[in-house]
């Protein structure tokens, strides 16, 4: 795999909407700085998604410096929400973890509930160092996640993703393909390697930055979203569940803990260490 490289590098400052993609990002030991740090909750205090509001992919959040985010969408004005004071917290709870956030302020949930027609309330993680464990099963004392899913990053390969566009081709809803790479919102794209290499990976460097694999990365409905309509189909998940499925599982990508920290650049090589 010596021409492995670091093709592209994605963050979502607010988790389940759109992206945005960068030239280089500092690693944090909790993930990309400023990746998933803002998420949408219901008046219950759980997560809100692209699992239940596709169109959540239509609305764009930026990073702004010193932590903000700027949220737009077509024919809406946009808000730009600072970070909020950390002067108390709520519960939110994220796929079963309770996790303590910070309430934004009163405009981003104006904005957000207009946006979505239901009510929600947009939450901070204001400190990432403490607030919620990675699973302990897959991880060191310690080691801790933002809002993502359940994992630091996650890295996948274009090779991979030119495997599966391969097999949607030949399936019943090749219609449906190719799938573009943000189905999957991979923070790290890597570009060089053999399809599906990554299955076999336990540790990698990505230039100075060392990162653990943790586990293979079981795909929901977020993948079926086209992320550019909000319009939902069956594939990937389709085609997944015929060639990709492990332990009851459909699995695209390898989700990663840092072993260390740094800054990450597009065109850095990609070792495999273990």
């Amino acid at each position: 795999m010596g021409n492995a490289e670091l093709h592209s590098i994605h963050i979502h400052p607010a988790k389940a909407f759109r992206g945005q993609s960068l030239r280089e990002a500092v690693v944090e030991p909790w993930g990309l700085a400023g990746d998933r740090r803002w998420v949408l909750i219901d008046d219950g205090g759980k997560v809100v998604t692209q699992r239940q509001h596709a169109r959540l992919a239509l609305a764009a959040a930026e990073l702004l410096p010193g932590g903000g985010i700027r949220l737009s969408a077509q024919g809406r004005d946009a808000v730009s929400v600072a970070v909020p004071e950390p002067i108390g917290t709520t519960t939110v709870d994220i796929f079963g973890d309770k996790v303590e956030a910070v309430l934004a302020e009163a405009a981003a949930h104006v904005w957000c509930s207009d946006y979505l027609g239901t009510e929600v309330r947009l939450v901070h993680m204001d400190d990432p160092a403490t607030r919620r464990p990675i699973d302990p099963d897959f991880a060191h004392p310690g080691e801790t996640v933002s809002f993502a899913d359940g994992y630091p990053l996650l890295v996948t390969t274009l090779a991979s993703l030119d495997a599966l566009n391969s097999s949607i081709a030949l399936g019943d809803q090749a219609h449906e393909g190719p799938l573009p790479m943000n189905r999957f919102r991979p923070n790290v794209v890597v570009s060089g390697t053999e399809a599906w290499a990554e299955d076999d990976w336990s540790r990698i460097a990505i230039g100075e930055v060392i990162f653990r694999i943790a586990k293979m990365c079981g795909r929901c409905v977020v993948t079926t979203t086209d992320q550019s309509t909000a319009e939902r189909g069956k594939e990937p998940l389709r085609t997944l569940g015929r060639h990709r499925r492990f332990g009851g599982k459909l699995v695209f990508g390898q989700n990663l803990v840092p072993e260390s920290t740094g800054t990450v650049r597009v065109g850095d090589p990609v070792t495999v260490l273990e």
